[in-house]
């Protein structure tokens, strides 16, 4: 990779995004949205919302980076954006790795705003510091980047990215612990979550400290994130046929 190239890459992706106005306030201005809905409907038992929310601070920006991610590449890929790209000295590493850097700087703002309001406004309580919560919420927003670009490769059209949300998204969601322990799954549904990188996300959430199991969680993920983007790599087109 290329610094300078990338640095440039990161500038032009923020650039668009700065000036999407629908993108910005699906990041900034949805997930506190959805937690204080979340915190009304559990207001009369709070210690469950303090579990529930505590998670979804790190679900809401895997799920909303997938999303836009896979349009936005596909979008690269349709308008013929990427193909003149590619035949500048920018590489393919150059350009996954920007949208990665980039996507995190704003999923940095966007765990920011949502932590900050769900401990100071909703009163959330967690054995985890709020710096860690944000921090594994942006390592889960970059995870969903990653995954974005890997399989936007696969779609023809926005639909078709979009249609990939319940093939990739929602099995890790059902099986990452959030709604049944993991523990009282079938043996092969176990052996299924533990091949997904978003049990290990909402794992090192429901960690307190810099215990052994958070670091090591975390460790999955950002691996899962650098194989996401080599994957991506690998398959990424010039142009969408």
């Amino acid at each position: 990779m290329n610094p300078r190239i990338l640095a440039s890459t990161i500038r032009r992706i923020l650039s668009q995004l700065r000036h999407d106005r629908r993108t910005i306030a699906l990041l900034l201005v949805v997930p506190p949205l959805l937690l204080t809905l979340l915190y009304y409907m559990f207001k009369q038992a709070h210690p469950v919302f303090d579990g529930v929310g505590l998670i979804m601070l790190g679900v809401f920006p895997f799920v909303i980076m997938f999303l836009i991610t896979s349009i936005a590449m596909l979008r690269e890929r349709t308008s013929g954006t990427l193909e003149r790209l590619l035949t500048t000295p920018m590489g393919k590493l150059d350009l996954l790795f920007a949208y990665g850097v980039a996507f995190g700087i704003a999923a940095a703002v966007q765990a920011s705003i949502a932590t900050g309001i769900a401990y100071w406004l909703l009163d959330l309580k967690t054995a985890a510091s709020p710096g860690q919560v944000i921090g594994i919420a942006i390592a889960n927003a970059v995870l969903g980047v990653a995954l974005g670009l890997f399989f936007s490769a696969f779609a023809r059209t926005e639909f078709q990215a979009v249609q990939f949300m319940p093939v990739v998204v929602v099995p890790q969601l059902l099986l990452c612990g959030l709604f049944v322990d993991r523990a009282h799954m079938v043996g092969w549904l176990q052996g299924i979550s533990r091949a997904l990188p978003m049990t290990y996300s909402v794992e090192a959430l429901q960690q307190s400290g810099a215990s052994y199991l958070l670091w090591r969680d975390l460790t999955v993920v950002v691996g899962c994130i650098i194989l996401a983007l080599v994957f991506a790599a690998a398959t990424l087109r010039r142009r969408t046929p």
